[in-house]
C-alpha cells in the first residue's frame, strides 16, 4: 500500500509537470494562463482544505492523550525540555547554514536582473517582532477562536495546559482520557480517506504552478532555486548526522519510513499536509504514540528547519541582489532576531514571507526585494515543506531514544 502510494505521488507530480508545460507551451495569452492555473489549483486547495479540517481536532486529541498517558509530571517536564533543547540547536543549526551558504555562493551577487525600486510594494505585510505580540500570538483567547483559524501553535499550548489537566485528575479523568482517545482514532480513519485525494492534489498542485510560471522561470533564477536547494541538502546531511549520533544505525531505517510524508510536503508545498501521514509512520518506525503525539505537535510551531533556513537565506540574498553588506555583527543579530520570530509560523499564511518582510526592514534592506523572490517562491516552498517534515520526524525519534520509548519498527512496515 505504502509503495503504491509513492508511485501514485511521483507519477502524478510528473503528470503535472507534463500537462502544465503543455499549458504553457500552447496558450500564449498570460490572462488565460492565469485562470487555467486558478482552475487547477481550486483542486490541490479543496485537499489542503480537508487536511486543515482535521488538523487542530488531530493535534488536540492526540497531544492531550499523549500527555495524559505520561501521568508522570517529572517525566513530562524532563521531555519537555529536551525537546525544546533539540529544538532550540536544530534552529541555530538551520539559520547558521543558511547564512554561511548564501555567503559563500552569492547568488544575489550573480542574479543578472534588475531590482525593484527601493519604494515598490511587494504585498507582504511585515510582521510584528515585538516580545508583546509574540506573547499574543502564543496564547489563545479562545480555544474556538483558535482551531477556527488553525493556529496550531495556540492549539498546541491549550493542549498541554489541558492535558496536564487530565494527568492531575488521574482515574477521575479516565472516561474523558478514553473518550478522547477514540477521538483521536476516529481523525487517523479520516485522515486515510482524506489522503486517497492526496495523488489527485499533487496534480493539480504542480499543474497549477507549471501553467502559470513555466519551467523557463527555474533557469532564470537558477543559481538562486539550486543554491538553496543545495544548501537544504547540506541542512539534510547535518539533521541526519545528528541524528545519527542518538540513533546509530537506526536512522537508516527512518528514511523510507517518512519517505511519504516528505514527498507528500514536496508535492503541496505544505508541512501540514503532511502532518497526519508523519505521526502514523514515527509509530510505525517504533515511536511510543506517548512521545510521537506529544513532540511532532511542538515540532510544527517550534521546529521549521526549512523555513528558518529560507529566512536567512532569502534575506541576504535580497540584500546581495541590492549591494548591502552585512556586517557580521547584523548578521549575528539577525541570526538571534530570526530565532525567536519564526517560531510559531505553522499555520500563518506565506508565513516565511512575513517573517522575511519584517526583518528587511529591521535592517533597512528595500522590502521590494521580496518581489524578487515572489516568482519562484512556489519551488523553494516546496524544498523547505519537506526539511520541515525531516526535521521533525527525526526530532522526534530523537527524543524517543532518549526517553528510552524507542521500539522495533512495526512488523507491516518493516515487511515494506
Amino acid at each position: 500500500m505504502a509503495s503504491r502510494f509513492t508511485l501514485y505521488v511521483v507519477a502524478a507530480m510528473l503528470l503535472g509537470i507534463v500537462a502544465g508545460s503543455v499549458c504553457h507551451a500552447v496558450i500564449t495569452d498570460a490572462a488565460t494562463l492565469t485562470a487555467l492555473g486558478g482552475y487547477f489549483s481550486v483542486v490541490t486547495d479543496a485537499f489542503l482544505r480537508l487536511i486543515k479540517m482535521i488538523i487542530a481536532p488531530l493535534v488536540f486529541s492526540t497531544l492531550c492523550v499523549g500527555i495524559a498517558h505520561m501521568g508522570d509530571f517529572g517525566r513530562l517536564g524532563r521531555v519537555g525540555l529536551r525537546t525544546l533543547g533539540w529544538f532550540l540547536f536544530a534552529s541555530l543549526v538551520s539559520l547558521v547554514l543558511g547564512i554561511i551558504m548564501v555567503t559563500l555562493l552569492a547568488p544575489g551577487a550573480a542574479l543578472g536582473l534588475p531590482v525593484p525600486p527601493g519604494d515598490a510594494s511587494s504585498g507582504i505585510q511585515a510582521a510584528g517582532l515585538t516580545l508583546k505580540e509574540f506573547v499574543a500570538h502564543l496564547v489563545p483567547r479562545s480555544i474556538a477562536e483558535a482551531m477556527a483559524s488553525n493556529e496550531i501553535l495556540q492549539i498546541v499550548v491549550f493542549s498541554v495546559f489541558f492535558g496536564v489537566g487530565l494527568a492531575a485528575l488521574g482515574a477521575r479523568a479516565r472516561q474523558l482520557v478514553e473518550l478522547i482517545e477514540q477521538l483521536a482514532q476516529v481523525m487517523l480513519k479520516v485522515t486515510r480517506y482524506v489522503m486517497l485525494a492526496a495523488p489527485v492534489a499533487v496534480f493539480a498542485a504542480i499543474a497549477s504552478v507549471v501553467t502559470t510560471q513555466g519551467l523557463g522561470i527555474l533557469a532564470t533564477y537558477g543559481r538562486f532555486i539550486g543554491g538553496f536547494y543545495l544548501s537544504l541538502g547540506v541542512l539534510w546531511l547535518a539533521l541526519f548526522a545528528l541524528g545519527f549520533l542518538v540513533l546509530g544505525r537506526r536512522i537508516f531505517g527512518l528514511v523510507p519510513m517518512i519517505r511519504e510524508p516528505v514527498l507528500l510536503a514536496f508535492s503541496t508545498a505544505s508541512s501540514e499536509a503532511a502532518y497526519p501521514k508523519t505521526l502514523e509512520q514515527l509509530e510505525r518506525f517504533g515511536v511510543n504514540e506517548r512521545i510521537a503525539s506529544f513532540v511532532l505537535p511542538l515540532g510544527y510551531s517550534f521546529n521549521l528547519d526549512g523555513s528558518m533556513m529560507y529566512c536567512t537565506f532569502a534575506t541576504l540574498f535580497i540584500a546581495q541582489a541590492y549591494g548591502i553588506a552585512l556586517t557580521f555583527g547584523q548578521q549575528l543579530s539577525m541570526l538571534l532576531l530570526l530565532m525567536v520570530t519564526s517560531k510559531g509560523m505553522a499555520g500563518v499564511p506565506r508565513a516565511s514571507l512575513v517573517v522575511i518582510a519584517a526583518t528587511l526592514a529591521h535592517f533597512h534592506i528595500p522590502e521590494a526585494g521580496l518581489v524578487l523572490i515572489l516568482a519562484v517562491d512556489q519551488f523553494l516552498d516546496m524544498g523547505r515543506s519537506a526539511t520541515n517534515v525531516v526535521g521533525n520526524s527525526i526530532a522526534t525519534a530523537v527524543v524517543a531514544s532518549w526517553e528510552g520509548e524507542l521500539g522495533a519498527p512495526a512488523a507491516d512496515a518493516a515487511a515494506r
